[in-house]
């Protein structure tokens, strides 16, 4: 069992940054995050969640509309993982996700992330 606390998020003016954080631990011995694939997603008002961003084994992935803007990150050695949003727009309004996926190749889909926060509200707008 993996347990994933976020932090970050608010309010912020449209073109303007935010970083979320994410910290997982494990009552396993020996639990490090650099097994598992890792994941932001988000979930927009009356829309479905969505993959935005992931690590796997088979590499980083971005979703077309954050690619540009968004940077997935890992300090493996403290087990915790970052988001960071740059040029913010109000289209990125959402509840956001971090997620672990026990498979380490796992997609960047919501049905392959075994473990999730509990998310964080990012507003975008003047």
């Amino acid at each position: 069992q993996v347990h994933i606390v976020q932090s970050g998020g608010g309010l912020v003016q449209p073109g303007g940054s935010l970083r979320l954080s994410c910290a997982a631990s494990s009552a396993a011995s020996g639990f490090t995050l650099e097994k598992y694939a890792i994941g932001w997603f988000r979930q927009a008002p009356g829309k479905e969640r969505e993959g935005i961003s992931c690590i796997s084994k088979g590499g980083t992935e971005y979703a077309y509309s954050v690619q540009g803007r968004f940077t997935i990150s890992a300090d493996n050695s403290n087990n915790m993982v970052f988001l960071q949003m740059n040029s913010l727009k109000p289209e990125d309004t959402a509840v956001y996700y971090c997620a672990a996926a026990q498979y380490p190749f796992a997609r960047c889909a919501e049905d392959e992330y075994d473990y999730w926060g509990q998310g964080t509200l990012v507003t975008v707008s003047s």
